[in-house]
């Protein structure tokens, strides 16, 4: 088995350390600062390292054709922008959690999912950064928060190892600070189509880099079967109840079993045989389909274009849903003329960008 560590704050992290555990409130603060403040309490007293805050604004994040994922709809969601912006949590009391997490021994992490909101919550003193499994194809994004010093944490539910591979390689000089989570995108994910496997998959192809586990299962076993398949971060959902109106309460743990995760996660050892297991893939699976389809971001206009206008980065934005050109080909976009003209925040794609500069004045 190979040695490999990162550190967040003065923790280290990785293969001969004990599984480090976040408590992912995510949105089960329903928008309130104080029950956001009130769940770092009880992550700390449920024996957590680390809270994580998932930071977005609905109307950076939200194109003209996001819906709903299934599970939402099922949670009694009616719309998505709605939803959001029910959810989102201000930059003040980000700044509480942040706050409350370190007088209690905690690290502070966030999910960012637009670049535009990086620089801001960098000042607000988080610890490290998770990406949503959605944005393991966000280039732009990925290489902001890798930007700001900090180590960051990749999630990768519903990709490809050829998906992953490239994330990792658009962070290759920052490996001593890279993680990798295998992970299901499936809320609740059912314990038999967990993967653990795609732990050793991702070890077995990474080998300078952490691995771990985002568990969206509802049972306080399986971050233990994961440090067993040698995860050494693990990330679980917890809420305050999970009967609780919204989308996220339905596949977290309460504070007890939260409790009883970690108990489970310190006792645990890493299996060779599981860890290291030369067989061992990633897949992505059906029930992942449609996470993958509504939270994935596609390249979009930021503002209306006429025909004939050559394309800068600023003319560019990223928005929910996928199916569109991906945000890591920007590239592909910046300097072509568009062949029709397009409204602001519709998807850009080969059908609008018909050349590039240099083609279309010869």
């Amino acid at each position: 088995m190979g040695t490999r560590h990162l550190r967040i704050g003065d923790r280290a992290i990785g293969d001969g350390q004990r599984a480090y555990v976040i408590a992912e409130i995510g949105v089960n603060h329903d928008g309130s600062g104080e029950r956001a403040v009130a769940l770092t309490r009880a992550a700390a007293g449920a024996g957590a390292d680390a809270v994580k805050l998932q930071v977005f604004r609905a109307d950076l994040l939200m194109g003209r054709a996001a819906r709903l994922a299934g599970y939402q709809e099922d949670a009694g969601e009616t719309d998505p922008v709605s939803m959001l912006r029910r959810l989102e949590l201000g930059w003040d009391a980000c700044a509480q959690v942040v706050e409350e997490a370190h007088g209690l021994g905690l690290h502070a992490i966030a999910t960012v999912f637009s670049v535009e909101l990086v620089e801001r919550a960098a000042r607000l003193g988080f610890d490290a950064w998770k990406t949503a499994s959605p944005d393991v194809v966000h280039r732009p994004l990925l290489e902001a928060l890798a930007g700001t010093g900090r180590s960051l944490i990749v999630s990768t539910g519903a990709a490809t190892m050829e998906e992953v591979g490239r994330a990792v390689g658009w962070l290759d000089g920052v490996k001593e600070r890279l993680a990798l989570l295998q992970c299901v995108s499936a809320y609740p994910t059912p314990i038999g189509q967990a993967e653990l496997a795609g732990i050793a998959a991702l070890r077995r192809a990474h080998p300078e880099v952490v691995v771990g586990y985002s568990d969206h299962t509802q049972g306080v076993e399986t971050g233990a079967l994961a440090v067993a398949h040698g995860a050494a971060i693990l990330e679980k959902h917890f809420t305050y109840d999970t009967r609780a109106a919204g989308p996220d309460h339905a596949a977290s743990l309460d504070a007890d079993g939260l409790r009883r995760y970690v108990a489970a996660a310190r006792g645990a050892r890493v299996e060779l045989r599981l860890a290291d297991d030369a067989e061992a893939v990633k897949r992505v699976l059906e029930i992942e389909a449609d996470v993958r389809a509504v939270s994935r971001q596609s390249i979009v206009a930021a503002r209306a274009m006429d025909a004939g206008h050559v394309v800068q980065r600023e003319d560019l934005a990223f928005r929910r849903p996928g199916g569109g050109m991906e945000p890591w080909r920007i590239g592909e976009v910046v300097g072509r003329v568009l062949g029709s003209g397009c409204e602001a925040g519709e998807l850009l794609d080969a059908r609008v960008l018909v050349a590039n500069v240099a083609r279309a004045e010869a």
